[in-house]
């Protein structure tokens, strides 16, 4: 089967199950180049010393990046013998270990207090008109429901139902679409800025909550730049094995905060788990696991947990 129809229809066959897949096929794109100007133009020409060397040709330092080229390449060749166009996958290069990751940054509440009110006081840009309430509103979302980034700053105005206090969450990662209740101090946030959006004229479902031209969303590499700088504004500086603060710590933050208020509460985390997972909009809680870095705080609580289950035990040993 020629090579380019072949990359064609696994693209789209992700895509019908609402995948984006835009940067996976970025590196397919790579890997038909590649092939092309070795006149590998059938999918049976990617040979196993072909993908090595395309691999080789690709410097991927960083273990993470060099993982995402062959997960895209994997899932190709995987597909194709599904589909029974290859017998086997010729691919033999194994993942790259990332044992030596860091964990995240994560804000208590008094850090996520003191970057939400250094967020709100932002001056005005000559580009940027409330530009505070702005990125206040983003953080806010993003530490308050465990938003991504992306998500924060890309709703639109009919993604809002104040009725039943919920967001409607389109274009989520791998294109998955989600319902997110909230409180109503978020509820407050959201109106102020539909208030100050609708001073701009009428809204029409598709107009971005968060803009400052009204026509485009703010973009999420904008609020990542703000983040990062009242960070160090701030001086939140990262323990020893963590990475810098970054934008996504707020959603890291949100998920271990949800952790603790259970212990705290007596609930049982492993059973609320999957609410959880449900909300974060992953598919599984296997992909939440990622985001429930271990704290201080959160031993603390399992300690005492541990502790009162085991209490009765060892009363009834005798002296």
């Amino acid at each position: 089967m020629n090579l380019d129809h072949a990359v064609t229809g696994f693209l789209d066959c992700q895509r019908a199950l609402a995948r984006k897949y835009h940067s996976e096929e970025a590196e397919l794109r790579l890997l038909q180049r590649f092939a092309a100007a070795r006149g590998a133009a059938r999918l049976e020409d990617l040979t196993p010393a072909l993908l090595e060397d395309f691999l080789a040709s690709r410097p991927r330092t960083q273990p993470r990046s060099f993982n995402h080229l062959l997960g895209a390449v994997g899932c190709l060749l995987d597909w194709a013998v599904s589909q029974q166009l290859l017998d086997s996958s010729p691919l033999r290069a194994h993942r790259r270990r990332t044992t030596a990751a860091r964990i995240p940054f994560l804000l208590d509440p008094a850090q996520a207090r003191q970057l939400l009110a250094a967020a709100a006081a932002l001056p005005d840009g000559t580009r940027s008109p409330c530009r505070g309430p702005v990125y206040h509103a983003v953080f806010a979302l993003c530490y308050g429901l465990g938003l991504r980034g992306g998500e924060a700053c890309g709703l639109r105005c009919g993604d809002i139902d104040r009725d039943r206090e919920l967001l409607i969450i389109k274009g989520g990662k791998f294109g998955k679409a989600r319902l997110v209740p909230h409180g109503p101090r978020i509820g407050e946030l959201i109106g102020q800025q539909l208030r100050r959006r609708s001073r701009d004229g009428e809204l029409t479902g598709d107009a971005p909550l968060f803009t400052f031209n009204g026509r485009a969303s703010i973009s999420r590499h904008s609020a990542s730049t703000v983040f990062t700088q009242l960070a160090r504004d701030l001086g939140f500086t990262a323990p020893a094995g963590a990475s810098p603060p970054r934008l996504h710590s707020l959603r890291h933050s949100f998920a271990v905060g949800c952790l603790l208020r259970w212990y705290r509460q007596g609930l049982d985390p492993a059973a609320r788990l999957p609410w959880l997972s449900t909300f974060m909009g992953h598919v599984d809680p296997v992909s939440t696991q990622v985001y429930l870095t271990i704290t201080p705080a959160l031993l603390e609580q399992a300690s005492l947990r541990f502790e009162a289950l085991a209490e009765p035990a060892w009363t009834a040993v005798p002296s």
